[in-house]
């Protein structure tokens, strides 16, 4: 009986011990780290915190055992306490970016101290991670977007005018070019041969200062306003303004609508479909005739719309370079190398995808996902 006794006091002094060494090296943690930390029980009480945590609380040792909301703070509009009440309550892990009085940034994360047996918090440990120098890095990176923006928005208003102009000129100098050849009886191939030149690199000019115009307004996150669309409806749109292309070539256009309707910007909806079956008629060999099958489906909740075509196709390495902006892979071909830069940012400023699966000689395929509404 004696030595049972012995041997439950000496086990009991064992953990007594074990308990002591573990909390002087929870103490020396608390001290000697550079993490601002803090423990809030569910009673909202401050059981501990490191020394770094006095940047954003007037805290001495004395605090210790008092209540959170007695605390004075440095945090700009603080809702700290509140901000660990919902913490306790719903058991969630809160982030929050908080700035303190001295204008530094900080990463505020309150995780829930869980009661496994009972799932519950019995507190919360609060660390904050000084985001100044990325929040810094973020304005100028923001301020140079804006700057690129007006940028491109101004050169593309301001080139319209002379544009208009010179489009104004050429069709005077076509008109008395006519004039003259009638007079004279002859055609001078070579004068129509520059006036078509010149036709086509207005034609080409104004496309690209349509398209910086978009670039502004995509990259600026402008949100067109959204409208129940028929697919049909603006596939139908496209093709007749592809119709030459089309007629040209004798491509095949198939359609596969197993997903009818959605709302979407009409706009964007048409230049996504634009950009894409005109890639699918471009880029073929030559002397195909090209086929091309659209189809709309729902899949995980997204609407799917593919073009497919039997083109050139596009290798793994050049892939990537796909949706870069003004980037073209083939320069035979006739284009500004803005299309897919702008369907990509269509798509991904409604927090869509698009991908592309490819082989070359035998044709690719655009996937674009869009957030269903119904």
């Amino acid at each position: 009986m004696i030595l049972l006794y012995l041997t439950v006091e000496k086990s009991s002094n064992q953990q007594i011990k074990e308990l002591i060494e573990l909390n002087e090296e929870l103490e020396n943690y608390f001290s000697n780290t550079i993490i601002p930390q803090l423990f809030v029980d569910a009673n909202l009480i401050l059981r501990k915190f490191t020394p770094p945590a006095m940047k954003q609380f007037s805290f001495s040792p004395d605090h210790i055992g008092r209540p959170i909301a007695e605390m004075v703070d440095h945090i700009r509009y603080s809702t700290i306490t509140e901000n660990i009440q919902q913490v306790i309550d719903t058991g969630q892990i809160l982030e929050k970016e908080i700035q303190t009085t001295d204008l530094r940034w900080f990463q505020m994360n309150i995780i829930p101290y869980l009661i496994k047996k009972h799932n519950k918090a019995n507190g919360v440990i609060i660390t904050f991670v000084d985001i100044t120098d990325r929040i810094k890095t973020l304005r100028e990176v923001e301020k140079l977007n804006a700057s690129h923006e007006t940028f491109i928005y101004s050169v593309s208003h301001d080139l319209k005018v002379p544009l208009a102009n010179i489009e104004g000129l050429v069709e005077l100098l076509m008109v008395t070019s006519r004039e003259l050849m009638a007079e004279e009886g002859k055609e001078n191939q070579e004068q129509k041969n520059i006036a078509d030149f010149l036709v086509q690199s207005i034609k080409t000019m104004r496309t690209i200062i349509n398209d910086l115009s978009e670039i502004a307004k995509i990259e600026g996150n402008y949100q067109e306003k959204g409208e129940k669309l028929r697919f049909a409806d603006i596939i139908q749109e496209v093709v007749w303004t592809l119709q030459d292309k089309i007629h040209e070539s004798q491509a095949q256009i198939q359609l596969d609508i197993q997903e009818p309707v959605m709302e979407f910007s009409r706009k964007n909806l048409r230049s996504i479909l634009y950009n894409l079956l005109s890639n699918a008629l471009k880029y073929q060999p030559p002397g195909q005739v090209p086929v091309i099958r659209i189809k709309t489906e729902k899949n995980n909740g997204m609407v799917q719309l593919a073009v497919k075509d039997n083109g050139v196709g596009i290798t793994a390495e050049k892939k990537e370079l796909l949706f870069t902006r003004f980037t073209r892979l083939q320069t035979d071909r006739e284009g500004t190398g803005i299309g897919l830069y702008l369907v990509k940012k269509i798509v991904e400023n409604v927090g869509g995808e698009i991908r592309v699966e490819s082989t070359p000689g035998e044709g690719s395929e655009f996937i674009v996902s869009l957030q269903a509404t119904a």
